[in-house]
């Protein structure tokens, strides 16, 4: 099974100047290699293939600029492999995936090392192509093979390696479902997730708890001279303040995932199949939304679920699990979203909002269940169960 395993690390600053040679380099290549797929498709419908333009990379663009053979040769590869991947994507799903885009010095920097690349954790250094030793620190330990590295510049100013390794690890094979180990999960804005067994997660608002000292550090940039060595530094204090909040909402998001595909109680979890992408259209709430990072909470339950033998079932999205009673099935039309509690006009019982829709969802879920266990897919679901229905 391949894993990625994302380190910091220290380059000297000769490598350094190493460092920033190829990630021009392979910014080049990739906005020469764009600009050529772009010109050949509206002039003769054409296509170029990944072939073709590697061999045009050795024949033609490095004989006109030396400079290109300063840096590794597979890195200017990969950075073409990649291209030619979004280029297919675009027009695999061009609803879901944009176009792709010039690369500019000024965004997130990085290349590939797909060849000859080794992790020392005795020394603790990581070794790629003209730049030995870079000095990491190693703080997780693998088994396998290294199959490519890859070096990344963050807006910053700080050095990651993502060393992607082909592990003896094998993924868990998911057991057969059952009532007793279902667990429903409704995300939210005030409480990130609300389980059906009553366990909350809460949301810590990461982005909103910085905002003062975002603002005041955007307006400070603003006042800066553009070129200017202070103009520089006040962007990477923005920068860093930008990468603490990213960084201390993906560990949340990783602790909670966690909990829930490690507990031995929980073999399948029930989950709506969320239009993130439509939600932040809503001006009031995109801020609170994004904040919450609900796209990036799934994705990681879907690949945990599926390395740790986790059933993961989708239900419909427009299911109305939140205005459906749980006791008696009754669907109230007239809830509102800020309405935290409800009570239940058909048979008067006090519901909280969010635990009453993960329940519902685990029903939903748990209706319709795919017939594989362990198969990833949405499901369409009752609007209530077996219950009566107003």
């Amino acid at each position: 099974m391949l894993r990625a395993y994302k380190y910091r690390i220290y380059p000297t600053e000769e490598q350094k100047v190493l460092f920033a040679k190829t990630f021009g380099c392979c910014r080049f290549v990739y906005n020469w290699a764009l600009s050529l797929k772009i010109e050949a498709y509206q002039e003769r419908k054409a296509t170029l293939g990944n072939v073709y333009l590697t061999n045009l990379l050795k024949s033609e663009l490095k004989a006109q600029h030396e400079w290109l053979s300063e840096v590794n040769s597979q890195s200017l590869q990969s950075a073409l492999r990649n291209l030619d991947t979004a280029y297919k994507n675009f027009f695999r799903n061009t609803k879901t995936v944009g176009f792709p885009r010039f690369k500019s010095r000024k965004s997130r920097q990085s290349f590939q090392c797909p060849q000859h690349c080794r992790v020392d954790f005795t020394s603790g250094t990581i070794s790629i192509p003209k730049a030995k030793d870079i000095p990491a620190v190693l703080h997780r330990r693998f088994r396998g093979t290294v199959k490519t590295v890859s070096v990344s510049l963050s807006p910053s100013g700080r050095y990651f390696a993502s060393v992607l390794v082909d592990t003896d690890m094998q993924e868990v094979p998911a057991t057969s479902v059952s009532r007793s180990t279902a667990l429903g999960i409704d995300l939210g804005i005030k409480s990130l997730a609300v389980c059906s067994d009553g366990r909350t997660f809460e949301n810590p608002k990461n982005l909103k708890r910085s905002l003062d000292r975002l603002g005041m550090l955007q307006k400070r940039l603003s006042r800066k001279q553009p070129g200017s060595s202070n103009r520089n530094k006040a962007r990477i204090r923005v920068a860093r303040l930008q990468e603490h909040i990213a960084n201390c909402r993906r560990d949340n998001l990783h602790k909670i995932t966690h909990a829930l595909t490690h507990d031995s109680q929980v073999r399948t979890i029930c989950m709506e199949d969320l239009n993130v992408k439509g939600m932040t259209r809503n001006r009031r709430l995109a801020q609170a939304i994004t904040d919450a990072s609900f796209g990036m909470f799934l994705s990681m339950l879907e690949y945990k679920c599926r390395w740790y033998g986790v059933n993961l079932v989708r239900i419909d999205r427009f299911a109305p699990s939140s205005k459906t009673c749980g006791e008696c099935g009754h669907v109230y039309r007239g809830l509102k979203l800020s309405e935290r509690s409800w009570i239940c006009p058909e048979c008067g019982t006090h519901l909280d909002r969010d635990l009453n829709a993960a329940r519902n969802i685990k029903e939903f879920g748990l209706k319709a269940l795919p017939r594989e266990p362990g198969k990833v897919k949405p499901v369409d679901c009752p609007t209530a169960d077996d219950r009566p229905v107003s």
